[in-house]
């Protein structure tokens, strides 16, 4: 039985690898000149099962993080957390998480499938961790309270994905991502780890690890003092906690009971605020760390992700079809702001994939088509506590705190500023605070440095500057694509008298169709 189920697997393979399924996707035994070896369908569908299975929290997660920011639900007192009080606005932000489960499956899904079809790519997109607790925490704030409303923070995202594609088309993006310090990425993901992690135990968002712990957890299961009980969340016949016998705990359970149902977006979707002249300023600095935050972490990640799956070109550190890829990724987010959403970025989880042997766009495309099978289920991950969630941040924090090992720990001039970018990151509870301080601090003390250095004749010099990371404004790697096309142009100029054979670059997507200009001695 286990061979005659293998042998139709095989069969069923091979004749998927004939079809021009196949062919797109070049796997092997399509027939296309530059098929992927050791690639099937079954395979890279398994692949696109385990990626969204290590995704799928961040359904239930990104809901829980940005409906704290009550969305467009309306509180007129002073004090926000005051709103909690207000019976409407429990409910209205209770109907804007629900919303959110929907709109983060939806353009999971959607960026997913779009990504895997448009750059044969394995990595899986999705509302981003760290992005959205800047989003909801920092810009908006707990129940409004931050610095811009939430449809004007939607509004920065959408332009953000707006500037992206400008940055992609004309190469800008990865060339800007080069040239910022090495040691400085790694501490603003170390930085945002901690933060996930601060989220994840705290009151509201979290396991209430640190403050109010009683009332964030059902702990009267397990033993809890007279005096912190509260009738409200006591089991009752239907279910624990998570349903009080409360009109929120009552509308929870009516929805849990339906199982299979699809939520409008009523609050979320077209949310937008185009009003941003009375915030311009902090319009101003959200946008500018939605941009930078999501340089760095989108890039990193796809480049990590690629480097994973071999496909790096040693030759200038660009993979296939990037162009494409950091297009598909610009315009999600402006799809994701459209849905109520913060930024979209490609996922780590990704890796999961590709170590099952994913190595095509198959397998995000299957990522993306299970996403948009999710939103059926919405009841099911509209009824996960903070509680359930909380772990998940920390866990998150975790796997992003790692990139700590990646700093340059010799050299002061790289320890002080990457120590300064991770404490300001939790401690402000702010992620553009962090980056600015540590920028400032990196440029300043490398400029002293190298001026004291220079002055003394090399005579003063602080501990271990060999071992400091080298930094220069020109970037290696290959060139944007219309600098290379312009030079294509001035060198077709003056050499229509030699007869060469024109060659096409091997990256695809859009820079496949631009000619390399031939070699000048």
């Amino acid at each position: 039985m286990k061979n005659h189920a293998a042998d139709l697997a095989a069969r069923f393979n091979t004749r998927v690898a004939t079809s021009f399924i196949g062919r797109i996707f070049r796997l092997e035994g399509s027939s296309h000149s530059k098929e992927i070896d050791g690639t099937t369908f079954l395979k890279e569908v398994r692949a696109g099962a385990t990626t969204f299975a290590a995704m799928t929290y961040i359904i239930a997660v990104n809901a829980s993080i940005l409906s704290q920011t009550g969305g467009p639900c309306v509180c007129d007192e002073t004090n926000r957390i005051d709103c909690d009080k207000i019976d409407s606005y429990v409910m209205c932000k209770e109907e804007v998480r629900r919303d959110l489960v929907t709109a983060t499956s939806a353009i999971a899904g959607l960026a997913s499938l779009v990504f895997g079809l448009f750059t044969n790519l394995p990595i899986a997109l999705a509302p981003g961790m760290g992005l959205n607790a800047y989003f909801a925490f920092q810009v908006v704030g707990y129940n409004g309270s931050g610095s811009i409303p939430y449809g004007v923070a939607l509004t920065a995202v959408f332009a953000e994905g707006l500037i992206f594609v400008f940055l992609a088309l004309t190469g800008m993006r990865q060339w800007l991502v080069k040239l910022i310090p090495s040691t400085i990425k790694s501490a603003t993901g170390a930085g945002i780890g901690l933060f996930l992690t601060e989220i994840g135990l705290s009151y509201g968002s979290g396991i209430g690890a640190i403050t109010g712990g009683f009332n964030a957890t059902p702990l009267a299961i397990a033993g809890c003092p007279v005096e912190r009980i509260n009738p409200d969340t006591q089991i009752r016949d239907t279910a624990v906690t998570y349903f009080p016998h409360t009109p929120e705990g009552d509308s929870r359970f009516e929805l849990f009971r339906k199982v299979v149902s699809i939520n409008p977006m009523k609050h979320t979707l077209n949310a937008l605020d185009w009003n941003v002249g009375q915030h311009g300023t902090q319009f101003a600095l959200a946008l500018f760390t939605f941009l930078y935050v999501d340089i760095i972490d989108a890039t990193a990640t796809m480049f990590s992700m690629v480097r994973f799956c071999g496909v790096v070109d040693n030759r200038d550190g660009d993979f296939p079809r990037s162009t494409l890829a950091y297009c598909c990724d610009a315009i999600s987010i402006s799809i994701s702001a459209l849905f109520g959403c913060s930024p979209v970025t490609a996922f780590i989880e990704s890796g999961a994939g590709i170590a099952e042997g994913g190595r095509t766009g198959l397998t995000a495309m299957t990522t993306g088509f299970l996403f948009l099978l999710s939103i059926v289920f919405g009841p099911i991950f509209s009824s996960v506590p903070p509680w359930a969630t909380g772990p998940a941040l920390i866990l998150v924090g975790c796997m992003m705190a790692r990139q700590i090992t990646e700093i340059n720990w010799r050299y002061i001039g790289d320890t002080l500023p990457s120590f300064v970018v991770i404490a300001f990151v939790p401690f402000s509870y702010s992620v553009a605070y962090g980056i600015i301080a540590g920028m400032f601090l990196y440029t300043a003390l490398n400029l002293m440095i190298s001026l004291t250095v220079r002055l003394s004749g090399g005579r003063l010099e602080p501990d271990n500057y060999d071992m400091k990371e080298y930094w220069t404004w020109k970037a290696p790697g290959r060139k944007p694509w219309f600098v290379r096309a312009f030079r294509n142009a001035t060198y077709s100029a003056k050499d229509t008298h030699e007869s060469s054979p024109q060659t096409f670059d091997s990256h695809g997507g859009l820079d496949y169709y631009l000619v390399e200009a031939p070699v000048v001695p």
